[in-house]
C-alpha cells in the first residue's frame, strides 16, 4: 500500500465541492417524453398568467440589472471553472462582458423566478431541468458571431478554422449518428493499448464471454473476484489502459480477477430479460468455481451492472447458494426516486411506457440513443463544450481512453430495458418479499455478506445520496460505505498518484439518516483503490501458489483477452 493513501486530516472536515448534484439513476434508459417537456413548459406558463405580479417583479429586477449592465455597474461574472468564458474577452471587451452579464442576468432572473412561483417540488425540479436545458443552448458562447475566441481562430487561420468545422459536423452528421464528437477515436485500438492486461476466455456463451486473467504474483488469495460490468458499456473500462486497470490492481494484489464481457446485442436478442442475465452470471459462478476450486466468490458491479449484481445476490440467498461471499456496488442507485435530480423529476409513467414501447418496437435500446441521453444530462459538458471546440474552433475532439471507452456504445435488449424501467414503479429493493423478478421474490435482506458500497461526490448519472440508500437494503452487518471526491466514471477508475484525490469514510455501519453519515465521515488522502483492495484481500481467503495455466481441463482456454465481444 502506498505510504499516504490511507493518510486521514486530523481534524476531519467533510467538503463536498464540485458540481451540484445532477441527473438520475436509469433516466436516461427513459429518455424525455415530449409531453412531460411540454407539461413542464405549460406548468410555467399557467403560474405566469395566474401570478402576474410574481412575473413583473423579477422582470423588472432583471430591467435594473440590465442598466447595470449597460452603464458598466454590473458585477455578474461567469463562475471561474464555466470554460465557456475563458477567453480575456468576457472579462475586458465590453461588447462580450455585456453580452455575457446580460446571459447570466436572465439565468439569475429565470432561476428566482422559478422559486418564487407556487410550484410543488416535482413541478420545480421539471422547470428549473427544461429552463436550463434552453438557456444553456441559447448561451452566446454557442454562436459564431458570440464567441470571441472562434471569430479570433477565423482570422489567425484565414477562415480553414471555420472550414475544418464545417468538415467535422458533416463527419458527425454522416457517420455518429447526429452525435457531436467527444473524442478523437484514432489513437486507441482495443487488445493493443486497450484493455492489454493478459488473460484468457475460459468460457463463452451467446450472450457472455468469461475472462480469467494471469497473475503476476507468486501466491494468489484463494476465493476469486468476479466483476459484472453493466450491459450499457463494454466491459474493458475495467481494464482500461496500464495504470487505469481495477484488474491491473487486482492482479498486483494477489486477488485471481475474473471479468464478464457481455455480448453487445442485436435486435434478435430483444428477448434477453435481467432473468436471463442474472441466470448466466449464476452459470458463470459455478464455472469460477470449478476452475479454482473455491466454494466461494466475492462479486462487484457498478452502475446498471450493480442493479443486476443486487438481483443475482437476492436470488441466489433466496435459493440457499451460499457460493457469493463478500459483495461491491460502485455508483449504483438500487432505489431511484424521482427527488433526487431535476432530471428524475421527468420520469414520468408516460415517459416510462412510451420508452418501453419505443424499445419494444426495435428490438432494442440502441446505442447512439443512450449516449444522446446520457449527453444531454450535462450539455455544457458533454455537448456545447464540444459545439464550441470541434465546429466554431475547427479542432479534434480530445484523444482520450475514458470518452474513447464511452462512446464505444452498446445496445440494451428490449426485455432488459422494460425491466430496468420497471424498477421505477415496483422498487422492488426497496419493497423486500413483495415484487417478483428474475425467477424470485426479491429480499435483499437475505444477503448477510460483507459489503462494500461506492459513491461519487460530483456523480451526475447516480447522485451519490441516492446511492446511500443501499446501504439500508441489505441484511449485511459490516458495510463500508466510500464517498470518493469524483464524478461517474472517475469515481470507479481512480488510481493513485492524483495528488488531488481524496475520499471520504466513517469507519462506523452506515445510519439510516445520510446527514448522520456526513457529521461522522472523515478526510482521507489518496485513492480509495489501495483501501478497497485491502478490503477486498481481507476476505479473499487464505494464499496459495498462483495457477501456472489459465483454464482447467473442463474449461480450456479460447480466445486472449480481452475476447471476441469486446470487439462487437
Amino acid at each position: 500500500m502506498r505510504e499516504g493513501d490511507l493518510r486521514v486530516s486530523k481534524k476531519p472536515k467533510l467538503e463536498l465541492t464540485g458540481e451540484p448534484e445532477g441527473g438520475a439513476a436509469l433516466s436516461p434508459l427513459v429518455g424525455l417524453a415530449r409531453e412531460d417537456l411540454i407539461g413542464a413548459v405549460g406548468a410555467l406558463l399557467r403560474e405566469t398568467a395566474m401570478k402576474p405580479d410574481k412575473t413583473l417583479k423579477h422582470m423588472q429586477s432583471l430591467g435594473e440589472e440590465t442598466v447595470k449592465i449597460m452603464t458598466g455597474k454590473s458585477e455578474l461574472a461567469p463562475a471561474a471553472r464555466d470554460k465557456r468564458f475563458a477567453d480575456p474577452a468576457w472579462t475586458y471587451n465590453p461588447f462580450y462582458r455585456a453580452g455575457v452579464q446580460y446571459y447570466l442576468a436572465v439565468q439569475k432572473t429565470t432561476q428566482e423566478w422559478i422559486d418564487d412561483l407556487e410550484f410543488d417540488e416535482l413541478e420545480r425540479n421539471r422547470a428549473r431541468f427544461v429552463s436550463a436545458m434552453i438557456l444553456d443552448a441559447l448561451s452566446p458562447a454557442n454562436t459564431l458571431a458570440g464567441n470571441p475566441s472562434a471569430i479570433k481562430r477565423a482570422i489567425d487561420s484565414g477562415g480553414l478554422s471555420l472550414v475544418k468545422g464545417l468538415k467535422n459536423a458533416y463527419e458527425d452528421i454522416a457517420h455518429n449518428d447526429g452525435i457531436v464528437s467527444q473524442v478523437d477515436k484514432r489513437p486507441f485500438k482495443v487488445g493493443e493499448n486497450l484493455a492489454v492486461s493478459k488473460g484468457s476466455v475460459v468460457w463463452r456463451t451467446e450472450m457472455m464471454e468469461l475472462i480469467q486473467y494471469a497473475p503476476t504474483t507468486d501466491k494468489v488469495h484463494a476465493i476469486p473476484q468476479l466483476t459484472v460490468p453493466p450491459q450499457i458499456n463494454k466491459a474493458y473500462i475495467n481494464d482500461l489502459s496500464p495504470g487505469k486497470s481495477v484488474i491491473e490492481l487486482q492482479l498486483a494484489a494477489g486477488i485471481q480477477p475474473f471479468l464478464i464481457s457481455w455480448r453487445n446485442p442485436g435486435p434478435e436478442h430483444g428477448g434477453w430479460g435481467l432473468g436471463d442475465y442474472v441466470d448466466a452470471v449464476i452459470e458463470a459462478i459455478g464455472v469460477i468455481c470449478a476452475i479454482t476450486g473455491s466454494d466461494k466468490v466475492n462479486l462487484s458491479g457498478g452502475c446498471s451492472g450493480g442493479i443486476t449484481l443486487a438481483t443475482i445476490l437476492s436470488k441466489m440467498a433466496a435459493t440457499g447458494d451460499d457460493r457469493a461471499n463478500a459483495a461491491t456496488l460502485m455508483v449504483c442507485v438500487l432505489q431511484p426516486e424521482a427527488t433526487d435530480s431535476e432530471v428524475g423529476a421527468l420520469v414520468s409513467k408516460h415517459g416510462i411506457e412510451l420508452a418501453r414501447q419505443r424499445s419494444a418496437k426495435k428490438g432494442i435500446l440502441d446505442g447512439a440513443s443512450l449516449s444522446r441521453a446520457f449527453a444531454w444530462l450535462r450539455p455544457n459538458d458533454l455537448v456545447w463544450n464540444y459545439v464550441i471546440n470541434n465546429y466554431l474552433h475547427g479542432e479534434d475532439p480530445p484523444a482520450f481512453d475514458i470518452l474513447y471507452w464511452n462512446n464505444d456504445a452498446t445496445n440494451l435488449p428490449a426485455q432488459l430495458h422494460s425491466d430496468y424501467l420497471d424498477f421505477y414503479e415496483t422498487q422492488p429493493f426497496a419493497n423486500p418479499g413483495k415484487v417478483e423478478l428474475a425467477g424470485h421474490t426479491v429480499d435483499l435482506t437475505k444477503f448477510t455478506g460483507d459489503l462494500f458500497i461506492l459513491a461519487g461526490v460530483t456523480d451526475h448519472i447516480t447522485p451519490w445520496k441516492a446511492c446511500y440508500r443501499s446501504t439500508q437494503l441489505f441484511g449485511s452487518k459490516n458495510i463500508e460505505f466510500i464517498l470518493s471526491q469524483s464524478g461517474h466514471i472517475q469515481a470507479i477508475l481512480n488510481p493513485p498518484g492524483n495528488p488531488k484525490a481524496k475520499y471520504f469514510r466513517s469507519g462506523k455501519k452506515p445510519p439510516a439518516n445520510v446527514e448522520k453519515w456526513l457529521e461522522q465521515a472523515e478526510e482521507v488522502a489518496g485513492s480509495w483503490w489501495p483501501f478497497w483492495a485491502e478490503w477486498v484481500k481481507a476476505r479473499g481467503g487464505a494464499l496459495k501458489d498462483a495457477p501456472k495455466a489459465l483454464g482447467s481441463k473442463a474449461y480450456p482456454p479460447l480466445d486472449s483477452a480481452p475476447g471476441s465481444y469486446a470487439h462487437g
